[in-house]
């Protein structure tokens, strides 16, 4: 599933703007979400940064449903598991197998866990979909944050999309030979030897890395060019 965060966080309607106000706004949604425990603030804060996002940034919906389709299938089987195999309280519904069954605190505390973490991936989706990354380094970096952890989430960042187009890579040239498509042992040895491929793959991107910031004197200290923005007043945190 091909999906550049990177390309959609700098070509929407909202790109231009203080980036501080937007990650800001993102962090306040994110932990009122998390202390407030009640379903229906979580399905307004999704409500409203769906909005946010689709309306106002103007982010395509296919875009927004791949930045939430992983974190809601995680989210999905967890709340499953929490549903029916967490036999405390009185029963709405007794399987009689070993216990598993569905009572009022597994059905509240599933439907508590599943709206607010999609709330809170709906606000991190806000910040991600609509702020370039080196504007949220920016901002992190003025507000105190320690340089070494912007240093690695910034390496990160870069790693994870050179991980997932190679991955994308791999996927496509299997299936024109036909890896997935007969039996399921042809889609387990086509799954292995992408996963052998992609670890050695990554050993030797993260050498490259390595070499690469050697060899541009990296002291731990990445540079990051921001272009003077008409439109953004950035506030001198540090002098």
């Amino acid at each position: 599933m091909e999906f550049d965060i990177d390309y959609i966080a700098h070509n929407n309607k909202l790109s231009e703007y203080n980036p501080f106000i937007k990650v800001i706004v993102s962090i306040i949604l994110i932990l009122s979400t998390l202390v407030i425990s009640n379903n229906y603030y979580s399905i307004a804060i999704i409500i409203l940064s769906s909005i946010l996002i689709l309306g106002v940034a103007r982010v395509s919906l296919n875009d927004y449903i791949k930045f939430l389709i992983i974190p809601f299938s995680f989210t999905f089987l967890t709340c499953i598991f929490i549903l029916f195999f967490f036999p405390q309280g009185e029963y709405i519904w007794d399987s009689g197998i070993w216990g598993i069954g569905i009572t009022t605190y597994s059905y509240t505390t599933s439907m508590l866990t599943f709206f607010r973490v999609f709330g809170c991936f709906s606000a991190l989706g806000f910040m991600t979909l609509t702020t370039p990354i080196a504007d949220i380094m920016h901002v992190l970096r003025r507000c105190y944050v320690p340089q070494i952890f912007c240093e690695i989430a910034t390496l990160m960042y870069n790693a994870i999309f050179i991980f997932l187009e190679r991955l994308e890579t791999m996927r496509n040239a299997q299936k024109t030979r036909l890896g997935y498509l007969s039996t399921s042992t042809d889609t387990i040895k086509s799954l292995g030897g992408m996963g052998s491929n992609l670890f050695l793959t990554s050993l030797e991107k993260s050498e490259t890395l390595q070499k690469s910031l050697d060899s541009r004197c990296y002291t731990g200290d990445l540079p990051v060019y921001r272009p003077d923005r008409k439109k953004d007043s950035y506030p001198e945190l540090v002098n």
